[in-house]
């Protein structure tokens, strides 16, 4: 499905590619005329943007949900479903935590003899009418 803003865009390169009426590029494109002619009257948010950006880089562990608090604190009228639309379109996100290793990785010894140790696992594939079939491997390390 295609957005109106590139609707708005494919009839007005209709318009002044090929020269057409806006009804002819309308039609060709499946679009409303009082779509193409619509033009917004939100005020711009640029500064919610960026005092939205700047309390992201301030906290980064915070999310929209925090960052709304924190903007409605400060005086923000702007209700919650404004601050994640503004949140989404920054391309804000919480970052992903890393888990850190606990102690130090060892190799486990293995000892150069039969029956020390072994290792198993489980195979599965299908034959070609579709049936399917498991089996386990146990294999000897040495």
């Amino acid at each position: 499905m295609v957005g109106p803003a590139a609707k708005r865009a494919a009839v007005a390169h209709l318009q002044a590619v090929m020269s057409l009426s806006e009804r002819r590029a309308c039609s060709i494109v499946s679009a409303d005329r009082k779509m193409i002619r619509y033009h917004s009257s939100r005020p711009p948010d640029a500064e919610l943007r960026g005092r939205l950006r700047d309390l992201a880089n301030e906290r980064r562990r915070f999310g929209y949900r925090r960052l709304f608090v924190l903007l409605r604190r400060e005086g923000e009228p702007s209700g919650i479903n404004r601050i994640y639309r503004l949140y989404r379109e920054e391309g804000l996100a919480v970052r992903k935590r890393r888990r850190k290793a606990v102690g130090t990785r060892a190799p486990i010894l293995v000892e150069a003899r039969p029956n020390a140790r072994w290792s198993l696992d489980f195979v599965h594939d299908q034959f070609a009418n579709g049936r399917r079939f498991r089996i386990l491997n146990i294999v000897d390390d040495v």
